[in-house]
């Protein structure tokens, strides 16, 4: 699956969580998943970092459900679940902010004759969106967007994902977590679910931001009338959409540096042929699904090729990175290479070749688009 590398997803559980999220975007306009889910997509303030955000409900098993449902749809560079959380530990102190570097599912067990006995089961955030996060927590810099006397402590430890509100320092449940999982920093119900679905695509890199609104130990009325939960909403908003810029940065530097190590992979393929041998096609690494029959007059798949590259303009469309007039120019482009290729004389290489070139420079600051023509471009060139 491709990257659209100036994406982040993020998600929320709680309508304040959202709105807390909201307040830090820009430019937003609905995308409709064909399911029924309603994102926004826009870009966080003073910044060119696209975000699509949407509201997953209480429990892990939405939020699962939902988080796949986003990473399928927009393919972003990362995904990030931000909001309130319950302390567990009693140096993290109201409007802190915990960060994961460890996701429990902490309802996992087996009921034996001797008591009920603990099936952990475990997410680690990825090495690098780790290093991210705690280079954007030790630069400061996002604090200045804080609201006005805010001054939160960044955390990272293990953060206990359940199906209940936990708000007990005494209960069944609170000895089972200090039994079996006695490193918890939070408490919440929804960050399980998303690193599963995060797991079963590719690793995507997860992000777990919370903002600690009460102690789970029985204050949690006391603590929300006391509007908590927005504040602690608010300070992780701030820091999740700092993280988020400093995660598109490094993916488009990391995109960026592998474009170029494919043009230069264009520019240095040498081929020699000796004997009654010939070189065909010279074209560096080839992306898609370009195939080139030798002996023959014409490609073999290349109709194959441009229906991927379709495929791909659209989802630059969906993604935001192409404008629709800039897409519908594109596409017009991509009909005439379809015509010249299924026309298959030679005489149309010409044409074929100028509508190629127009489509690159139309969608040349997509780089996994512009990679993909230059590619393109390289193997039509070396046809008979």
């Amino acid at each position: 699956m491709s990257t659209n590398n100036d994406v982040v997803v993020i998600l929320t559980a709680l309508p304040l969580e959202y709105e807390a999220v909201r307040e830090r975007l820009t430019d937003l306009r609905i995308h409709r998943h064909r399911a029924g889910t309603h994102f926004e997509v826009g870009r966080i303030r003073q910044s060119d970092c696209r975000v699509a955000l949407t509201r997953v409900g209480v429990g892990n098993n939405t939020a699962a459900v939902l988080a796949e449902r986003a990473m399928t749809e927009f393919s972003p560079a990362a995904v990030l679940f931000v909001g309130v959380a319950g302390a567990m530990r009693p140096h993290i102190k109201l409007g802190d902010i915990v960060i994961a570097n460890k996701i429990y599912a902490y309802h996992g067990g087996t009921s034996e004759d001797d008591g009920l006995k603990a099936r952990p089961k475990a997410w680690e955030i990825p090495h690098e969106a780790d290093q991210i996060a705690h280079h954007v927590a030790r630069s400061n810099g996002w604090r200045r967007h804080l609201p006005a006397g805010a001054k939160p402590t960044v955390h990272f430890g293990p953060i206990a994902a359940g199906e209940v509100v936990q708000d007990s320092a005494i209960s069944e449940q609170a000895r089972w977590l200090r039994q079996h999982y006695n490193d918890t920093a939070a408490i919440e119900m929804e960050a399980a679910g998303v690193a599963q679905a995060a797991h079963l695509n590719r690793a995507l890199p997860v992000v777990i931001v919370r903002g600690i609104s009460d102690h789970a130990d029985g204050t949690k009325a006391a603590t929300d009338g006391q509007n908590w939960q927005p504040r602690a909403a608010r300070h992780a908003a701030v820091f999740a959409t700092a993280l988020a810029q400093e995660l598109i940065r490094e993916s488009v530097a990391r995109q960026a540096e592998t474009a170029r190590q494919d043009r230069s992979q264009f520019m240095h393929t040498t081929n020699i042929a000796t004997g009654n041998a010939r070189v065909g096609v010279q074209a560096g690494q080839i992306h898609g699904t370009v195939i080139v029959r030798p002996d023959t007059d014409r490609p073999v798949d290349l109709e194959a090729s441009i229906a991927d590259l379709r495929n791909h303009l659209k989802q630059a469309l969906l993604a935001g990175h192409l404008d629709e007039e800039t897409y519908t120019a594109a596409e017009s482009e991509l009909d005439v290479v379809s015509d010249c290729v299924r026309e298959g004389a030679a005489a149309k290489k010409g044409r074929l070749l100028l509508a190629l070139k127009r489509l690159r420079g139309l969608v040349a600051d997509v780089t996994e688009l512009a990679v993909r023509l230059a590619a393109l471009i390289t193997v039509v060139q070396g046809l008979p």
